[in-house]
Parts: C-alpha cells; sequence; structure tokens
C-alpha cells in the first residue's frame, strides 16, 4: 500500500515539475506577469486550473474551473486546438463579452493549446499589459507554442508510462511565485534539505554566497540555519521542518547573515507531504536597497506585496495606519494582514493592480475605525512587487465627499477623470446585467431590461438602441430623449458620418465628456441637450456588427479607463443577447408561417358529417409547435386524425408538415388504419429528424357511424353520447411515431351514433405541469358533457361555438406552455338510421 501511495506521489511530483516549468518558462517568453496551465480532470467537460505563477491564487478562485463549452478563451483553445490571442481589454470584449465581464481590467492574454492527446492536454495561458493590436507588440508567439509543445510532450510520456489518469487534475492549483531574482539583479544561492537524514546539498554559489568552501560547508539542517542566519537559526529550522510537512512560509523569510547583511529565504515543501521528500530553497542577498531605508522616513503609509500578495514590506507609518505590529503584517497576504481590506469591492482593486499596469486608487475604512474615518490608497504595480501608498483620506487634496460610513463598498474612486458624475465600476457589476439578459427573449424585452438594470445603475437618464438591417441602423428602443428627436436618425445608413454609426463601423467607443466636445467633433449634428456628456457603444456580437448604443447623461462628467471597459463589457452582454433576441424573432416568425401554412385551410366535408377543428400556439418561448389536425376524404368516407411533433420551432414545425402530407397521402388511398400508422411510423424513421410524433387516426363510414381508429401514443379520444354523457375511449395503442420500426398499431372499432361529439385533442389542451393528465382529461370530458344539447337540435350549440368553448380557458391563459389542437366531429341521422 505504502508503495502504491509512493508511486502515485513520484507521478504527482513529475506532473507538478512539468507544469511549474511550463509556467514559469511562459513568464519570460512572453514577458507576462501571469501565467498557469488549465488541465483536463476526471469530470467530462471540466477543465481545472493546475498551476498560477504571479497572482494569489484565492483572489482567484472563480477561475479555477471552467467547463470546456463556456464561451471563454481557454474553452475555445481547448476545445478547438488553436491559440486564441487577445492583445488588449478592447478585443477581449469584441470576441469574449461574458469573460471581459467578470474581469474588466485592461490586460492582454495569450491561449495556447497543449497537444497530445484528441482533445489536447489543456491550455497554457499567460497575461500579459494589454497591447495595441500591431503584431510587432506582440510577444514572441513561436517560443509559447514550443514550451506548449514540451509541455505536451512529457504528458505524453507520462501518460505511456502510468496512464491517463496520470495527467488529470483534481483539487486546487499550486500557486508559485515568480522567480523573484533576475540575472545580476541579485546573488542566489540554492539547496536540497532530506527531512529523512537532514543532509544538505547545496551549489556553489550558495557556498559563494556565505563565504565558505564546499568542505567547510555545513551537512545537516541545523548546521545550515546556523550559517545562514545565526541570530535567527530556530526559525530557519522551523521553516524547514514545516516546509517539509507541506506547510512552507506565505512568503521569503527576512534573516539577517552574520554580518548583519539582510537576506531572503524562500522554501518550497515537497509535492506531497504524505511522501516526504527533498525540500528545495534559495538564499537571496538582494544587496544594499535604498528603498527601506527612505521609506521609514516618509509620514505616509508604504507597503509592498510580492504577485503572491504577500506583504513584504511595510513602512512605520502603515503600521501606525493598520492599527497592528509589523510581525502581524509582514509574511501574511494582504486579505489576513489587513482583513478590512478583502472581500468585495476590494478584490476587484487587487485584482486590477494585479493585471493591469497602470495606478489603483479607491479608499477604505478599517473595520474598528471611527465612523467616516477612511483611508486613501494608491496600489502602483510593478514587474515584481505592488507598492501601495495609504493616507487619511481627510489629507487628500482637494477635499473628498465621502459615503456613509456604513457602505465604505461604495466610496467614490480616487483620481477618475471627470466631473460630478460617480464611478460606474464600484457602483454596477457587469455580471448584474448578465443574469437579468438570462430571462428576455425578445429584443423589446431585452431592450427593456438595459432599461431598467443599466441606466439607473449608472445616472443615466437617456438611452437608444439601433439595430443594423441592410447596412442601415433602424432605432429599436429609446427613452428619455426629446420627442421625435430621434426619427431622422432612424434608418440612417452606414456611410453617414455621425458618431453612432461611426462607432459600429470602427468597432470603437466614442466617449464625449461634455455637449460641446461632441459638436465639437461633428459639427452640424443636431444635439438633444445643450449640458451633457455621452457615450456611444458598438453592440458587436463574435465578431458580428449587431447595432449601437447610446448612453445620455444630465451633467458632464469624464470615462476612466476602467469604467470604458466596463461599458465595452456591457455593450458585448447586451449585443450577445440583442443577436440571440433576433434570432428568436426570426425564428418564431418562420415557425408561424409554417404553422399556418401547413394546417389545412379547410376541412374536407361530407353531407353527413360536420367537423370543427382549432389551433393555438403556446406562449411560452417558441410558441408554435408541431400539432396539427386533419379531415381527408378516404373512399367514401372520411379520415379525421390529430398529432402531436416533440418539440417546439421550425423543425417541430417542417416535421408536421410532412407527417400530414403522409397520412393524407394514406389515406386518399383508403388504406386501413393500422397502415396509415406503420407507414407513417417508418417515413419518420427514414427521415430522422431527430424527433418523434404521437397520432390519433380515426376511419370513418358517414352512412353507418361504423369507425375504425388506430394510436400511437396519443391521449384517447373522448365521446359524447346524444343524451349528454361523456366517456373515455380506453383505446389499445402502440408506441409513438419514430421510434420502434417494428411497431404494431393494433384497430379499434366503434360506433358513431347520429348526434354524437366525438373529440380529438392534443396534450396541450389536457396537460399542465405539476398536475395529472387524467385530471386534465377528466376535466375536458367534463367540459364536453356541459356543452349542451347535441348540435342541430332546436336551440342546440353549433359544433364551431363548442370548439369555442372547450378551448376558451386555454385561449385566455397568459402562460400556456404548450400550443394546442382539438378536432371534433358529429354525424347527423341518415336513412340506414331511419330505417
Amino acid at each position: 500500500m505504502n508503495g502504491s501511495g509512493e508511486h502515485v506521489g513520484r507521478a504527482r511530483e513529475r506532473l507538478t515539475a512539468l507544469l511549474v516549468e511550463a509556467s514559469t518558462g511562459a513568464l519570460g517568453a512572453a514577458g507576462a506577469h501571469v501565467a498557469g496551465v488549465y488541465l483536463r480532470s476526471g469530470t467530462p467537460g471540466l477543465l481545472r486550473l493546475s498551476t498560477l505563477v504571479g497572482l494569489p491564487g484565492p483572489l482567484f478562485k472563480p477561475w479555477w474551473r471552467l467547463h470546456v463549452d463556456r464561451p471563454f478563451p481557454v474553452a475555445d483553445a481547448y476545445r478547438l486546438g488553436t491559440r486564441v490571442v487577445l492583445p488588449n481589454a478592447t478585443e477581449m470584449v469584441r470576441r469574449y463579452p461574458q469573460f471581459a465581464a467578470g474581469l474588466p481590467f485592461q490586460f492582454g492574454s495569450i491561449y495556447t493549446p497543449v497537444p497530445g492527446a484528441e482533445p489536447s492536454f489543456g491550455v497554457l495561458t499567460v497575461l500579459l499589459p494589454g497591447t495595441a493590436d500591431t503584431v510587432d507588440e506582440l510577444p514572441d508567439l513561436d517560443r509559447l507554442c514550443g514550451l506548449a509543445e514540451r509541455l505536451g510532450a512529457g504528458l505524453r510520456e507520462l501518460v505511456a508510462e502510468e496512464g491517463d489518469a496520470a495527467v488529470a487534475w483534481e483539487g486546487e492549483p499550486v500557486c508559485v511565485r515568480p522567480p523573484a531574482p533576475r540575472p545580476g539583479a541579485a546573488r542566489v544561492g540554492r539547496f536540497t534539505w532530506d527531512p529523512a537524514t537532514s543532509a544538505v546539498h547545496a551549489d556553489d554559489r550558495l557556498h559563494a554566497l556565505l563565504g565558505m568552501t564546499p568542505e567547510d560547508f555545513p551537512g545537516t539542517g541545523a548546521e545550515l540555519a546556523v550559517a545562514v542566519a545565526p541570530d535567527d537559526a530556530d526559525d530557519v529550522l522551523t521553516a524547514l521542518h514545516e516546509t517539509a510537512a507541506g506547510k512552507p512560509p506565505h512568503a521569503p523569510l527576512r534573516v539577517r547573515a552574520a554580518d548583519g547583511a539582510p537576506l531572503l529565504l524562500e522554501l518550497w515543501p515537497p509535492p506531497d507531504a504524505v511522501d516526504p521528500s527533498l525540500v528545495s530553497g534559495i538564499v537571496v542577498d538582494p544587496g544594499p536597497s535604498a528603498a527601506d531605508g527612505a521609506a521609514d522616513l516618509l509620514p505616509e503609509g508604504v507597503f509592498c506585496l510580492d504577485r503572491a500578495g504577500v506583504v513584504r514590506y511595510a513602512n512605520p507609518a502603515v503600521v501606525r495606519l493598520a492599527g497592528r505590529p509589523r510581525s502581524e503584517l509582514l509574511g501574511r497576504p494582504v486579505w489576513e494582514a489587513m482583513p478590512w481590506l478583502s472581500g468585495p469591492p476590494y478584490d476587484d482593486h487587487w485584482r486590477s493592480a494585479l493585471l493591469a499596469s497602470g495606478p489603483v486608487h479607491f479608499q477604505a475604512r478599517r473595520g474598528d475605525a471611527a465612523e467616516g474615518d477612511f483611508l486613501a490608497l494608491s496600489v502602483y504595480p510593478g514587474q515584481d512587487l505592488v507598492t501601495c501608498t495609504v493616507v487619511p483620506a481627510s489629507r487628500m487634496e482637494p477635499p473628498v465627499h465621502l459615503p456613509p460610513a456604513t457602505e465604505p463598498g461604495t466610496a467614490r474612486a480616487l483620481g477618475q477623470a471627470g466631473g460630478p458624475g460617480p464611478s460606474m465600476t464600484p457602483l454596477y457589476r457587469p455580471i448584474a446585467l448578465a443574469i437579468a439578459l438570462t430571462d428576455a427573449v425578445t429584443a423589446r424585452q431585452v431592450s427593456a431590461v438595459v432599461m431598467q438594470e443599466l441606466l439607473p445603475a449608472f445616472g443615466g437618464r437617456r438611452l437608444a438602441i439601433y439595430l443594423l438591417q441592410d447596412r442601415h441602423l433602424y432605432l429599436a428602443w429609446e427613452n428619455g430623449f426629446p420627442p421625435g428627436f430621434l426619427a431622422p436618425f432612424d434608418g440612417v445608413g452606414l456611410d453617414a458620418h455621425i458618431p453612432g454609426v461611426e462607432a459600429l463601423t470602427t468597432g470603437r467607443p466614442l466617449f464625449f465628456e461634455s455637449m460641446r466636445r461632441l459638436g465639437d467633433t461633428y459639427p452640424g449634428l443636431a444635439l438633444d441637450a445643450a449640458v451633457g456628456a455621452r457615450a456611444f457603444l458598438p453592440l458587436i456580437a463574435s465578431g458580428r456588427p449587431v447595432g449601437t448604443c447610446i448612453l445620455g447623461f444630465e451633467a458632464e462628467r469624464g470615462f476612466s479607463t476602467e469604467e470604458r471597459t466596463v461599458l465595452m463589457a456591457l455593450a458585448g452582454l447586451i449585443a450577445h443577447a440583442m443577436e440571440k433576441a433576433r434570432r428568436y424573432d426570426s425564428e418564431a416568425a418562420l415557425a408561424r408561417g409554417l404553422q399556418q401554412a401547413l394546417l389545412p385551410r379547410r376541412l374536407s366535408a361530407h353531407p353527413q358529417v360536420e367537423t370543427a377543428g382549432r389551433y393555438l400556439p403556446g406562449t411560452q418561448g417558441m410558441d408554435v409547435g408541431g400539432d396539427w389536425y386533419d379531415v381527408v376524404g378516404a373512399g367514401d368516407g372520411l379520415a379525421l386524425v390529430i398529432g402531436d411533433v416533440q418539440g417546439h420551432g421550425v423543425q417541430a414545425a417542417a416535421t408536421m408538415g410532412q407527417l400530414r402530407s403522409a397520412v393524407r397521402a394514406f389515406a386518399l388511398s383508403d388504406r386501413p388504419p393500422d397502415e396509415v400508422m406503420g407507414g407513417t411510423n417508418r417515413l419518420l424513421i427514414d427521415l430522422d429528424p431527430g424527433q418523434f410524433a404521437s397520432c390519433c387516426y380515426l376511419r370513418l363510414d358517414p352512412a353507418t357511424g361504423r369507425a375504425r381508429i388506430a394510436r400511437a401514443g396519443h391521449p384517447p379520444p373522448l365521446l359524447r353520447a346524444p343524451d349528454g354523457r361523456t366517456r373515455v375511449l380506453e383505446i389499445p395503442g402502440g408506441v409513438v411515431l419514430g421510434v420502434d420500426p417494428r411497431a404494431r398499431y393494433p384497430v379499434t372499432e366503434l360506433e358513431l351514433a347520429p348526434d354524437a361529439i366525438l373529440a380529438l385533442y392534443t396534450d396541450g389542451l389536457v396537460e399542465r405541469p405539476g398536475a395529472d393528465i387524467d385530471d386534465g382529461i377528466a376535466a375536458l370530458g367534463a367540459a364536453l358533457a356541459e356543452a349542451g344539447a347535441a348540435p342541430g337540435r332546436r336551440g342546440a350549440r353549433t359544433l364551431t361555438g363548442v370548439a369555442d368553448r372547450l378551448t376558451a380557458m386555454a385561449r385566455h391563459a397568459t402562460d400556456r406552455p404548450d400550443d394546442v389542437a382539438l378536432l371534433l366531429a358529429t354525424r347527423r341521422p341518415g336513412p340506414a338510421d331511419r330505417g
């Protein structure tokens, strides 16, 4: 058992080493801050983040798991086996609006599939500062591909030796700090320590760094601790043992060498704590640092984080402002050292600082601070460290008007461009609009959601949405503009020199902080107000132009870089929702047209038989289905048929048309009911539309009232006798059409007495969610019994009146989930009956 566990541990160690090597190599190849590898997992369709270099793992936990069918670049690279390059946030918003909505920050990214089995093993991912859309500014993509190919080769070798399970990743990612020392920036020595024997092995650089010869170098862990830091030897030895147990320090240990010079000691644990193996470590001499001493003298608070989010330095001013001793700040993740800087919206500020290249400004209030005692923070990201300054907000110039202390998360971001408008990003998260849009089906519903969700959140007062059709923009929705102002722009062509058109044709948003600037940029353009600000957002879905969204603000205001990114993410969500709504509207219109064209315009008549049919589309989702009815002349009699194709939309309507034509052809040749059913069943199987259908077919002799009926998975008919008694006709049947080519459909004979009413119907008339269909059939039978005296008698209701009465409740229902078909037939007395 122990040998098996050791074997598994070694395989995991090999896998981790391959992944870490590829991830750290990608940092240098791409000039990136962040890299990682997504691997397939044991759950089909699920990718897991296996390694992450350069970011704190807990801060990005929502992205640890991704499904391969999600509209995210990682999923596309994995599923399609092709590299995805997003040089900046604008391109990300255009192609992956849902991904951009979750990470609305200024960064670029590259996703390279790791070749191997089909599909690929996973995706090598790097995040880097955003660049322009020029090839010259992109990193060396060939080097990234080479790293992915080498990783794939290593994984294939591991699979060949250990099986597929060896490269399936489960659990949390391995989070690795980026290689801190750059060549020439510091002296570095490496060593390994075996916790089982306490033996130490070091390279020549560590010998030189500590001023020792290989012969004098310590041979045990305890001796190593004394050689590295005699005054901190106990701390070093404790850290070695805790690392061997799988609990390494949060950050490099800051210790002092024998001569008092500062050193950094960083340790890595064995890959599996239950399988002890060598502990790896480095000792770094960072050299003289004037920054520490200089920052200690500043009145402003200064602290530094590494790219794993761990506090590496804090000056005395920060210690005072944080209200905690330095020992409780250093070596801990910032959200543990300063818990009042964790959670929304602060997590977003840290993500922005770690992913973007520009500074981030925000305010916060300590949990134990006095009411209204806010701190103003500025975060400046660097290649290896993130530097933060913190001062009391009251010292900011000009004075900042703070929100109520009970709502620190809504504090205005400092340093925003523009005037009195509130910052959009803290107030509104794009995911809120995404959730609201999930229930919007039609273009009108999408527009209503945008108006209800977007305008109040951003403080806007005016909204217009134009949709593209035949190279012209047509107004789909407006709110807040003066009456008739937008009418001249309805139907404008794509060659017009106006901002709404140019935003769409260039694919880039246009922002105007004032109406004066809008007028100066477009001389002669009619303006709807003298004061305010405007944003023109292109609506682009998967690279296809959809339209333009115009936002209007009553007061002048600026738009920060982060705000523009969020607005473009929202525009992408709106565009995809509009595209989906337009497809829905088009398919619904086509399905309705098909349904109306395929239903009979009039029913075949016979002097002794009266018939009436009704059809009602559903009111939820795609409101047209595959229900149909028909009456066809068959020999010297009539054939009555009703059917229901599973599903809704164009496909169901088209399949219904094919079945109706087949049944009519069989009926016109006066084939027996069982042959009609069998032939239609085989035809549907041959067509293979991926659907099945229920059906009920009846051949009636009007002279005698003799009827022969066959049923295929359809609700049983109802028969109302002339005296008003109504019963369910328990007719044996076969399976639904389109399932079993050998299915048989038994025929049952019955007699339709004069003035009796036969009712054929589909399940939409009797079935309701959560209710038993037998109860629905019983209720329909009661309604049929109550329909009154038999048609044709003095004072009696007509058969069409009975049909209207039976469908009245369904007709007025606003939540009808399925379509409805009803066919009624009654027979008048003939010579045979009088004889």
